[in-house]
């Protein structure tokens, strides 16, 4: 790995994750995991100190960065629930399948190498009707907005960590089998290349 990968961009992740906006939106969907939870790109962390442990059994949190999880593992002591931290990929869960009540993916999407794989990943470990909380940017509704999100992504994805700023997340999410029983899609705050966002709850068949 580059130093850019390994010092600058845990940096600028942990920044950009942190806005009031982001925070919101964790705060309204991470506290509704139950059972056993998996967290896929947990990053530095931000999400752990939003669940409840009145309604966690067991949290697995991975992801493939060594560096993103060496500063969750420094924010995991703040948290109710004490989650077991694994270095691994979303394409390759090292979980059994139908082990799991409700898996949670927050920005995460946009950088998987292959997400049609890792939704298939997150169907197979989750338990028949499991839930899936997601919150997620990607492409958006206007033409014209799409036309820039596919214009810069090419460039973008080298600066972010492989984000993608054109992921069709509602239609990767049905393709893979999952039902929407949740979804909101809107334009948030900053450019409209990255502020376009999908949040809500689907269901493994």
């Amino acid at each position: 790995m580059s130093l850019w990968d390994r010092k600058v961009l845990p940096f600028l992740i942990e920044k950009a994750c942190r806005s009031g906006v982001i925070l919101e939106e964790r705060r309204r969907h991470v506290p509704r995991a139950a059972g056993r939870v998996l967290e896929i790109g947990v990053g530095t962390g931000l999400n752990l100190p939003f669940y409840d442990a009145s309604k966690v059994s067991e949290l697995i949190a991975i992801d493939p960065s060594p560096e993103l999880l060496e500063r969750a593992r420094a924010r995991a002591s703040q948290g109710a629930v004490r989650p077991t931290l694994l270095q691994a990929s979303a394409t390759a869960l090292p979980l059994d399948s139908g082990s799991v009540d409700t898996a949670v993916m927050t920005y995460t999407l946009c950088s998987v190498d292959r997400p049609e794989l890792a939704l298939r990943e997150l169907r197979r470990v989750l338990k028949p009707g499991g839930k899936l909380l997601f919150v997620e940017h990607g492409l958006a509704r206007s033409p014209s907005t799409q036309r820039w999100q596919r214009a810069l992504t090419p460039v973008w994805k080298k600066f972010s960590g492989g984000c993608h700023l054109d992921r069709p997340v509602r239609e990767q999410l049905e393709e893979a089998g999952f039902f929407l029983e949740e979804i909101e899609e809107k334009q948030g705050d900053g450019p409209s290349w990255t502020g376009y966002t999908y949040e809500g709850i689907a269901r493994s068949g």
